[in-house]
């Protein structure tokens, strides 16, 4: 085993605290009894519906039909756990462990029944034989709980179904948590991954003043599931090389033999937590003075485990090596139900474990086995960090008068919304700079969506050193900026997880790159909302500017608004999407969100100057609405219905609809025209479809059962179809949207090249209203010679045509 060198803060040479005692015969006694409890009772989840103690031989009846779950990471993850109890206990440690390699389900639940939380938390599964048979019986199994270190699972914040994001986990854990220790079990498949290589890089962004600690631990057992893994191949100097690299120090065990390797595991975990605490203590001598510029970064332990896959398991099946291969990964013994040769081989397995030293005549946990663990808070089961909504307090938000714009009229103003939100999110920051309870994360953009106000209140995390030449980074920072949206979003959940609030800014179109992490955040509430015993969290909100129709200058590959459409798909009890036309409705729509529990709320909103349509009293309560009929836009009386319906969502389709609005005004004053703004796009769905969903005879009120209904839409146009599929205008329902047509071109060529202009719109309304084709034939020309006009001008000056530039609303 390799020895810790370990910087613990500046000065270098500083050494470190001595190392705990070693470990007495005794401790290491009582520690592999435990863990052989626990290997016990991880086989016994994935294998046993039925004589769970053993009490007679094993027979096909007492074998599940269905063999599931993943046992060649579960004696490594036993062995971390009960490593971890003894330091919790000997050190009163809060400590929270992500399990990276989640599918090693069965080792998690096993040592949370060990520990009493289980029980606790599922009163039905008894610490006893029968709560041991119930245990073994739900595991994976139809009507119980999942394979993975799942929702249902006490003391998780990450199920480790889909591998990469458990280092960010961990670390956005820690962030403004100082007395936590967040452990990270790191599988050696994870470590393969793009989202996990990147989050190594959280230590640049981990203060030892206002953060806690998170201690890595990469376990190389060697292989995925069918073959070997890049790190546990690489020679051991150039895997050092490597974290050295990214600023870590390893310590390395290594072995197959279980007493040996808890000895040595107990050893480089007192010298890691000894070196944590200089580095904590070091720096927090200090306060909140800032670390000269150029002072040495603390470098964090980690420790490197090699243990086989499927270790204690069969040597061999049929044949075939499986302990220390990848034949282990899932089920060692696939056809016990039927081989009687393999049942016999699975009891001989089980026995191996001496069941009968480790639970009494009862099935309790025999006496003096479980008094290594932690009691109380301490159990990792039963850490309140684990349930973050425990700890969730609301954030003190000020009133919106303070920060919103004057409206007399609409349209006579224009703001940057997103530059006006950052004077409210500045102020969040503000108002939570002794309690450090929110974050502003995001990829290096938080200039550049206006968003740059926060800075008069946090800077920018650093620890690595500074130049002259930069602006706004701190030691101390909460606005945190790293060049990869999977870190940004890893973090974001872990601090929400943990009972924190934030919010994650990015470009719209680069936020699919969270696609599959988000998917995983919303499955996760999902569940939760059915457990009880989980406290509501902070949602997690997304600010998508720099927007599909303002990417006018990056061009096509910056111009995709499909999250929206991607989000909308999943579970709608924990899904919002929002698309504020405006600075004010901006406004009241963050404050809902960040006042909001257990929901993933996307906000799409501009950035460059838009008009100003609504006060903020009538902005709050459109946004309260989701929907409704802006009066002074429209041409309509209250003695008939309309002849059509514009609508829109979003902030250039508003503008689109209310130019073609004051087009039609102008060009056939006699139609009858409503404008109908959408700022939250549930709301076009069914009320049987998403809690937001409105009620078809508001739906029939708002929109009209049988006249057209030109729609103006930010996103795709289909997505508007397939929300209001059901509704009985749907067969006069024409949207316009992005339909992949982009480019580096002007603002306005944008939304012509996508036919959502204003002149494309008019021309929508003389197609589909009955009657008017033939009256209107000149006004439709007229619009089509405009379009055709704007493409000659833009490509001759490269600027917009002048009555579009200069236009604006007139009462």
């Amino acid at each position: 085993m390799g020895e810790p060198s370990v910087n613990p803060a500046a000065p270098a040479e500083r050494p470190f605290e001595p190392a705990a005692a070693p470990l007495s015969d005794a401790e290491l006694q009582a520690m592999e009894r435990y863990w052989r409890a626990a290997n016990y009772l991880s086989v016994g989840q994935i294998y046993l519906m039925d004589n769970a103690l053993l009490r007679r031989p094993l027979a096909a009846e007492d074998i599940k039909p269905r063999l599931l779950g993943h046992f060649g990471t579960s004696p490594g993850l036993n062995l971390v756990h009960v490593q971890l109890n003894r330091a919790i206990k000997a050190r009163n440690l809060d400590t929270v462990c992500i399990w990276g390699p989640g599918h090693g389900g069965p080792a998690v639940l096993a040592n949370s029944w060990l520990d009493g939380t289980y029980t606790e938390t599922y009163p039905d599964i008894t610490r006893d034989g029968e709560g041991m048979a119930r245990l073994f019986r739900q595991f994976s199994f139809p009507g119980g709980v999942p394979s993975h270190v799942a929702p249902e699972t006490p003391g998780s914040i990450h199920e480790g179904g889909e591998l990469g994001y458990s280092l960010s986990h961990a670390y956005g854990a820690a962030f403004d948590n100082p007395d936590l220790l967040s452990v990270c079990v790191i599988g050696d498949g994870e470590s393969e991954t793009g989202p996990l290589a990147a989050s190594w890089h959280s230590n640049t962004f981990l203060d030892p003043v206002h953060d806690g600690a998170v201690l890595p631990v990469l376990h190389l057992n060697g292989y995925k599931i069918a073959n070997p893994t890049i790190p546990a191949r690489l020679p051991e100097s150039q895997l050092d090389d490597l974290m050295r690299g990214y600023g870590y120090e390893p310590v390395h065990v290594t072995g197959d033999d279980p007493m040996t390797v808890h000895r040595d595991f107990a050893v480089a975990l007192d010298r890691c937590l000894d070196a944590i605490a200089a580095i904590q203590r070091t720096a927090r001598a200090d306060g909140d003075a800032e670390r000269p510029k150029d002072a040495p970064v603390p470098r964090w332990p980690m420790i490197v485990l090699r243990t086989p896959k499927g270790w204690t398991g069969p040597k061999t099946v049929d044949g075939k090596p499986v302990e220390g291969t990848w034949r282990a990964h899932q089920v060692p013994l696939a056809n016990v139900r039927e081989s009687a040769e393999h049942r016999h081989q699975l009891e001989e397995w089980l026995r191996s474990y001496r069941p009968e030293e480790l639970f009494d005549a009862e099935g309790r946990p025999a006496p003096g086995l479980v008094d290594i663990a932690p009691q109380g808070t301490l159990r990792l089961g039963a850490n309140p960090h684990a349930n973050g909504g425990l700890l969730l307090r609301s954030l003190p938000l000020k009133p919106l008068e303070e920060f919103a714009v004057d409206v007399d009229k609409p349209g006579a103003t224009l703001h940057e919304p997103t530059r006006i939100l950052g004077d409210y999110l500045r102020q969040v920051m503000a108002d939570t700079s002794e309690r450090r309870d929110f974050r502003l994360v995001g990829p290096d953009e938080t200039a550049s969506n206006r968003l740059d106000a926060v800075y008069g209140a946090s800077g920018k995390a650093w620890q690595e050193e500074i130049y002259d030449v930069d602006e706004h980074l701190s030691r101390h920072g909460r606005v945190m900026e790293i060049l990869s949206e999977h870190t940004c979003q890893g973090w974001l959940e872990g601090y929400l997880l943990t009972g924190r609030h934030g919010l994650f800014s990015c470009y719209e179109a680069f936020v699919h790159i969270v696609d599959s992490m988000v998917n995983q955040h919303i499955k996760w509430l999902r569940t939760t909302r059915e457990l009880p015993w989980r406290a509501p969290i902070a949602s997690l909100n997304y600010l998508l500017t720099s927007h599909v129709w303002r990417q006018d200058h990056n061009g096509f590959s910056h111009q995709d608004p499909g999250f929206i459409g991607h989000v909308l798909n999943k579970s709608p009890e924990a899904v919002r999407v929002y698309l504020p036309p405006d600075t004010n409705t901006l406004l009241s729509t963050a404050e809902h969100c960040l006042a909001s529990r257990d929901y993933v709320n996307v906000i799409v909103a501009g950035k460059q100057p838009g008009f100003d349509w609504l006060s903020l009293d009538d902005a709050r309560a459109h946004c309260a609405r989701g929907a409704g009929v802006w009066t002074w836009a429209g041409t309509e009386s209250s003695e008939r219905e309309p002849d059509v319906v514009l609508a829109c969502a979003g902030d250039v389709p508003t503008l689109e609809v209310l130019a073609a609005a004051s087009l039609l005004r102008t060009h056939l004053p006699e139609l009858a025209v409503r404008v109908v703004n959408v700022v939250d796009v549930a709301r076009l769905m069914q009320e049987g479809e998403h809690p937001h969903g409105m009620p078809d005879a508001e739906f029939d009120a708002l929109f009209t059962r049988d006249k057209p209904v030109i729609f103006g839409f930010h996103g795709y146009p289909w997505l508007v179809h397939r929300l209001a599929y059901r509704r009985a205008v749907h067969p006069h329902l024409h949207v316009r949207g992005y339909k992949e047509r982009g480019t580096t071109t002007t603002p306005f060529d944008m939304v012509v090249a996508n036919d959502l202009d204003r002149f494309r719109l008019v021309m929508d309304v003389i197609d589909r209203v009955p009657g008017l084709g033939v009256r209107a034939v000149e006004v439709r020309q007229q619009m089509e010679d405009t379009r055709l006009r704007h493409r000659a001008y833009v490509r001759e000056h490269g600027i917009d045509l002048p009555e579009v530039r200069d236009w604006s609303w007139q009462d």
